[in-house]
């Protein structure tokens, strides 16, 4: 049974030229090998961006859920960041 599939793929012009170029310099035996790699690394982000909702933002969220008075209003967090920077900025 193959484990491969050929496909067209359209790209605009300089992504073509790019593909080609990792070929050309011997980054990459094949265009294909520059699709695959590139689409290892869209995976990859999908995974790690998946894990940070599921492992970061879901848990902050049922937290302030249970307890509003956690929250913050984004008012309150553009005056803690100017004071912090204000702060790095003068003893820095």
């Amino acid at each position: 049974m193959r484990t491969t599939q050929q496909l067209s793929v359209t790209l605009p012009t300089e992504m073509a030229h790019a593909v080609k170029e990792k070929v050309r310099s011997g980054e990459y035996a094949s265009e294909s090998e520059v699709i695959r790699d590139g689409l290892r690394t869209l995976f990859a982000r999908d995974r790690a961006v998946e894990n940070w909702l599921r492992e970061e933002v879901v848990p902050a969220y049922q937290a302030i859920k249970a307890d509003p008075s956690r929250g913050r209003t984004a008012e309150e967090i553009r005056t803690r960041l100017a004071e912090e920077l204000a702060r790095k900025t003068h003893t820095g």
